[in-house]
């Protein structure tokens, strides 16, 4: 995990004061994602990374966190441009506590606000976009009420994606009604990471005030 003092977050900013479009990845590495699926999230996260790099705007204005929800839930990665970023490579053990992951991510948004409004950053609406392939193993109710609340004040946009044998009814509970879980069509983590690089693009080259029309979802169903 990497953590910075209130020095080098000073400094970071001074080097690079342009508006932040901060992405959580919350990634479910439980003991059901072991083989293939963990392999394909990994390479997925490299492709990540490198389509959003072939935007010299995007690397920098754009940042990556990753918290992960297995054994234990862990920041794998703090808030980093994506300039500066290295994906970890994930392995899969454990439960699937996805309700403290979701407050966890909640909790990391809005401390990464505070920030940028101690430091005069300008930035756009925080995007959490979760993966998962398994059921809850840990109370989703009151997570799932205060991520909607969130929504409908604009404080965060809310993605889930399920994997395989993903129970999509329970992932409705979760989400707002406007923006309902999507089901990844086998393992295309591909094609969804390209399209979520490039929505990343597109929103973090926004005037912010404008309503950003993201690409298709080819890879996934409703």
């Amino acid at each position: 995990m990497v953590e910075y003092s209130p020095l080098v977050e000073t400094v970071e900013f001074a080097e690079n004061p342009e508006p932040r479009c901060p992405c959580v990845l919350l990634l479910d590495i439980s003991r059901s994602m072991e083989g293939r699926r963990i392999a394909a999230l990994n390479a997925g996260l490299q492709d990540f990374r490198g389509e959003l790099l072939k935007d010299p705007v995007a690397a920098r204005r754009v940042e990556i966190a990753i918290i992960t929800f297995g054994m234990t839930i862990e920041l794998a990665q703090d808030f980093i441009t994506v300039d500066r970023f290295e994906p970890p490579m994930l392995t899969a053990h454990g439960q699937t506590p996805m309700g403290g992951a979701i407050s966890t991510a909640l909790d990391l948004v809005e401390a990464r606000k505070r920030q940028y409004r101690e430091h005069g950053i300008s930035y756009y609406r925080p995007w959490v976009f979760m993966i998962t392939d398994g059921e809850p193993t840990d109370d989703v109710v009151a997570p799932g009420q205060r991520l909607r609340a969130e929504e409908t004040k604009h404080g965060v946009a809310f993605f889930a994606v399920g994997i395989e044998e993903a129970d999509l009814d329970r992932l409705r509970t979760i989400c707002a009604s406007d923006r309902p879980p999507l089901m990844l069509q086998g393992l295309k983590f591909h094609e969804m990471f390209v399209w979520l690089s490039a929505s990343m693009r597109r929103v973090s080259q926004s005037t912010g005030e404008e309503q950003v029309p993201l690409p298709p979802a080819g890879w996934a169903r409703v």
